[in-house]
């Protein structure tokens, strides 16, 4: 299993999700960040005045799937990812060691883990 996590400009996100839930995607984590991602626009862009430079508003995707679905998923993003921008994100893929279910109900029969 390995986790994809990529960072990508806001107005990319909708595409992006529509696209990997129609591909049967959907343990998907969306979250707003902000990164040095080159701007669009010098609308886009905004001053950090923590970090003393520029940063743009950015998506974070975390994705969760099976090591042969990987590719496909990726793929998936770095195509509707494209902003016409040399580079218009990044993705990071990961393995994930060990995934346990949060299951309702009496806690004392969670087993232990393996």
């Amino acid at each position: 299993m390995k986790e994809v996590k990529a960072f990508v400009h806001r107005g990319r996100v909708a595409d992006i999700v529509h696209a990997l839930e129609a591909a049967g995607y959907r343990q998907l984590s969306v979250f707003d960040v902000k990164g040095l991602l080159r701007a669009l626009s010098t609308r886009e862009s905004q001053y950090s005045i923590a970090l003393g430079e520029k940063v743009t508003p950015e998506v974070q995707l975390e994705l969760v799937c099976p090591d042969e679905d990987v590719e496909r998923a990726v793929q998936l993003i770095r195509t509707f990812g494209r902003t016409g921008q040399a580079i218009a994100g990044w993705v990071y893929i990961s393995p994930v060691e060990l995934a346990l279910p949060i299951e309702g109900g009496d806690s004392k029969s969670i087993p232990p883990l393996p």
